[in-house]
């Protein structure tokens, strides 16, 4: 198959969304706020509420407005979202899919992947392109986490 670079980008990207949400399917609230093991407090409620975070980070907050606020953090700490302890699938799943489908929006509208936009916590320009690999890559790490949390949820490998 031959593609744009942007059309691969995307693709990539989506693909990594869809996994997370795979990972999730046919869990209970109780199931997906099932923490690793200690001291980690990592779960698969939390990761999906991370990466409303990073979703929101990365391309609200680049793209159209810098000082938009996080989603469970009152200051830039993304750690926050980590904490699922009260929160449920139909919460998190809703603040994620509207990230996802609002960062969607702000790509394609975007004439290039050469469309620059102002990182906040850097204090620079970054473009597109460059904001889509490093989202890409988080959830690639993610995925990866989520991977031993749905292991230790079901007892499945690669479910």
């Amino acid at each position: 198959m031959f593609a744009s670079e942007r059309d691969m980008l995307r693709a990539f990207l989506d693909y990594h969304r869809a996994t997370l949400a795979m990972k999730c399917e046919g869990l209970t609230d109780e199931e997906l706020r099932q923490q690793s093991m200690p001291p980690s407090t990592l779960s698969l409620l939390g990761l999906v509420r991370h990466l409303a975070e990073v979703e929101r980070a990365w391309f609200r907050r680049v793209f159209e407005d810098n000082d938009a606020p996080m989603v469970w953090s009152d200051k830039v700490d993304f750690q926050a979202a980590y904490d699922a302890g009260t929160s449920t699938r139909e919460e998190a799943f809703a603040a994620w899919e509207a990230e996802v489908e609002h960062s969607r929006r702000i790509e394609r509208a975007a004439a290039s992947l050469d469309l620059a936009g102002y990182q906040p916590r850097w204090g620079e320009e970054v473009s597109l392109r460059r904001v889509m690999v490093h989202v890409l890559l988080e959830y690639g790490r993610h995925n990866g986490h989520a991977d031993f949390l749905r292991e230790g949820v079901d007892g499945s490998v690669g479910a």
